[in-house]
């Protein structure tokens, strides 16, 4: 009978382990992307170019501020 004690122990931690692992790298990587976005303000620039367009600093900068708002919107959205 303790064996079977034993077998269940090891298989709540295992379970136990995984779903923590799970939330901390899930936390981890959320702060990782607001403290190092992916589309920063030379890349911007480099696709507005490619697009054939002369990017000016305040359209640089309204873009940049659009999309920290819309990041801000769906990072405060209540999940379901």
């Amino acid at each position: 009978m303790t064996t079977v004690w034993w077998i269940v122990l090891i298989i709540v931690a295992l379970l136990a382990g995984v779903a923590l692992g799970f939330f901390i790298a899930r936390q981890y990587m959320m702060k990782y992307l607001k403290d190092n976005p992916p589309i920063n303000e030379d890349m911007l620039r480099m696709m507005m170019m490619q697009m054939g367009q002369k990017p000016s600093q305040k359209k640089i900068n309204q873009m940049m501020a659009q999309m920290s708002k819309a990041n801000e919107k769906s990072a405060k959205k209540p999940k379901k």
